[in-house]
């Protein structure tokens, strides 16, 4: 199930947003996911975007190709 920006909580809105912008690249752990969200590099922070992020993939919408790296999910064809 793919989900639309209109759906998702603005937390979510902002971290896929993210991933989005890092399209094309290698993917970001939740630390650094944190950093490019504004907020500071701790592990809670960084356990709670992991979190996120972990829902995130479970509906479709960024993938974790590798074990704790978040990526846009690709096109497919």
């Amino acid at each position: 199930m793919d989900l639309t920006w209109e759906v998702l909580a603005p937390d979510y809105q902002r971290l896929v947003g993210v991933l989005e912008a890092e399209a094309g690249g290698s993917g970001l752990r939740a630390r650094e996911l944190a950093v490019q969200l504004g907020l500071e590099a701790a592990r809670a922070k960084a356990e709670g975007l992991r979190s996120k992020g972990k829902r995130l993939v479970e509906r479709g919408r960024p993938a974790d190709e590798r074990p704790g790296v978040f990526t846009q999910r690709r096109a497919a064809g």
